[in-house]
């Protein structure tokens, strides 16, 4: 069974869960805080449990306040997401992908480890 893809906001989530490996709702609300002031912790309570019931999200329960953790590696889950836009937007061609992403604009210190990473690849 295949996970469904992670809306914008369930996303949002997992780039604030995905670096503490597991934590309750509250901890990731008090992550959240930081960029979303305003955000309520039933909204991410409610999105967690939204998430664990997709398989987005496991959750123990063998503790008071259930622990949340990504179904799906970082990596894992962004190589997915990468391919299926790719097939859907660029027909299949990581070469347009890639161009598309560098004409949009990167920073002279992406386009440094850009042209590293190449280099890299080559030997």
């Amino acid at each position: 069974m295949s996970i469904p893809k992670p809306t914008a906001a369930e996303l949002e989530l997992l780039q604030t869960l995905w670096p503490l490996g597991s934590a309750t709702a509250k901890q990731v609300h008090e992550a959240m805080l930081a960029e979303k002031p305003d955000l309520a912790y039933g909204t991410v309570l409610r999105l967690m449990q939204i998430m664990h019931t997709k398989g987005i999200l496991i959750r123990d329960e063998s503790q008071r306040s259930h622990i949340y953790a990504p179904a799906q590696a970082q990596d894992t889950l962004q190589s997915s997401l990468l391919k299926d836009l790719m097939h859907k937007a660029f027909a299949g061609s990581a070469k347009a992908l890639v161009l598309a992403a560098l004409r949009s604009g990167i920073s002279k210190k992406e386009r440094e480890e850009i042209e590293k990473l190449l280099k890299e690849e080559k030997k």
